[in-house]
């Protein structure tokens, strides 16, 4: 018997030992966006409770390596949420939203991937010359008719044609308005493209059908290298010295090319006066020897 429970107790810890490894090898090895959602649908699908009650915010817990997502969902009727609309933790969806193919059951999923999820939408979408001053948020529709512990729910698709969806970025953004500078609300489409729209009030943007938001600004530009301040004391100094220096390093070039033309001229000097002498010696031998000549 004993032996038996060690067999039971040994293959409970190695089944979840095989379900972290997994949730490990998945969180390290997603690269699309949309790989993501699709794993955290399915793990939102696995935390529902059959006899969750409509209309009620379920939060749904996801594995220790996704850590800095936050995942909530809801579940309505198809009817129910086109008459009076509801509100999603950061999401308003007013009355008249439409759910396209209308279900019976509609499970709604929030998404709030944190600043080191978000920055998988860098690798998915050209935003360059901006940068993400809020989590990126996600709204999601899925069917719920059947048992969903059986399959996967297909997406559905929510439109809101009489009234915009609000989505509402003050609580979890760390952008400033002080400055002046207004954040752009970034809407990423399912085919890569970013659009940027201005704002409908501070740090509020405004949907037409579900997808993924965001508030970006515009990067600063790079900083120059900040050149010191010079005194004035300091530079009239500098200049000063730097005259004297250059007017005695002047005043040594004269000199030198003085002292070289008056050498020059004193050489010229002493090789005319050599010349001289020896014409004059030549001329006295030969004025000897032309009075000292003897007869024969």
């Amino acid at each position: 018997m004993g032996f038996d429970l060690f067999s039971f107790i040994f293959i409970i810890f190695s089944w979840a030992s095989l379900l972290s490894m997994k949730a490990e090898a998945e969180a390290e090895g997603i690269k699309s966006a949309r790989l993501l959602d699709l794993l955290i649908r399915d793990y939102t699908v696995k935390s529902l409770d059959r006899d969750l009650r409509t209309g009620i915010v379920h939060t749904v817990t996801l594995p220790a390596n996704f850590s800095g997502i936050k995942v909530d969902t809801v579940r309505f009727r198809c009817g129910s949420l086109h008459r009076y609309g509801a509100q999603v933790k950061e999401f308003h969806l007013g009355s008249g939203v439409i759910v396209q193919p209308c279900a019976e059951r509609v499970m709604v999923v929030r998404q709030n991937l944190g600043y080191n999820w978000s920055s998988i939408y860098y690798a998915n979408y050209d935003l360059s010359g901006y940068q993400l001053v809020s989590p990126i948020l996600g709204l999601l529709a899925y069917n719920a008719d059947s048992d969903l512990s059986y399959g996967s729910p297909f997406e559905l698709g929510i439109l809101a044609r009489e009234k915009t969806i609000k989505i509402d970025f003050s609580n979890i953004t760390k952008a400033s308005n002080k400055t002046g500078n207004w954040p752009l609300c970034a809407s990423f489409e399912g085919n890569g493209k970013v659009t940027l729209k201005k704002q409908v009030s501070p740090n509020v943007c405004v949907a037409t059908k579900h997808g993924h938001f965001g508030l970006v600004m515009e990067s600063p530009p790079p900083s120059l290298p900040v050149r010191k301040k010079i005194s004035r004391w300091k530079l009239v100094v500098g200049s000063s010295v730097g005259a004297a220096l250059g007017a005695f390093l002047l005043g040594l070039l004269l000199v030198a090319m003085f002292v070289k033309v008056k050498k020059k001229a004193r050489m010229e000097e002493l090789v005319r006066r050599a010349y001289e002498e020896e014409a004059l010696q030549v001329s006295m031998v030969g004025h000897v020897r032309a009075r000292t000549t003897p007869t024969i």
